[in-house]
């Protein structure tokens, strides 16, 4: 696993052997990074990471200059490995929350710019991601959703579906 592009580009990122995360992979990470550097001016932009898992996405989007980002993790190895890697890399604009991402959705008061959501693929509650975090109003004006997931699901009747975008075995939706 690497940074694809920004002040990293090209760092590795290695978790332990005792990972249990399903990070997503390069060729998936590339692809979502070059719609999102064609739509969004990253910088000054607050993002929400869900389900953060090895931190990937998080270190992305710090890499590519975001304000702040927020995420959330409640694996203690995983939350553990986020933090030293974010402070390894300097990174010292994410903030690291170790607790579950649903309940932290009904319970934070901030606001994003950009949410990414990357919950277990088997996760019986995924379809709800998208209904709570609107509920919550989590986002800001034009602000922009984006969950990952398998094949599975089908988000395309959801109201505020705006597209979604296949790579190999991973999805994404994306949500305004």
């Amino acid at each position: 696993m690497r940074i694809i592009s920004g002040s990293h580009k090209g760092r590795t990122i290695v978790p332990p052997r005792n990972f249990r995360a399903r990070p997503t992979t390069d060729f998936a990470k590339e692809n979502l990074f070059n719609i999102l550097n064609n739509t969004i001016d990253m910088e000054e932009k607050d993002v929400l990471d869900l389900f953060a898992g090895t931190g990937s996405i998080s270190f992305e989007f710090a890499s590519r200059g975001v304000k702040k980002i927020d995420t959330i993790e409640l694996n203690n190895v995983h939350y553990t490995f986020i933090k030293q890697t974010a402070r390894n890399f300097g990174f010292e604009q994410i903030h690291t929350i170790k607790t579950n991402a649903l309940k932290f959705i009904s319970f934070c008061s901030a606001t994003y710019d950009i949410i990414f959501a990357d919950p277990p693929y088997e996760m019986p509650e995924i379809d709800k991601i998208p209904d709570l975090i609107f509920e919550h109003n989590l986002l800001n004006n034009n602000g922009l959703l984006i969950i990952e997931h398998s094949d599975k699901y089908n988000f395309g009747t959801h109201p505020r579906f705006t597209d979604c975008r296949h790579y190999g075995s991973v999805n994404f939706t994306f949500f305004k």
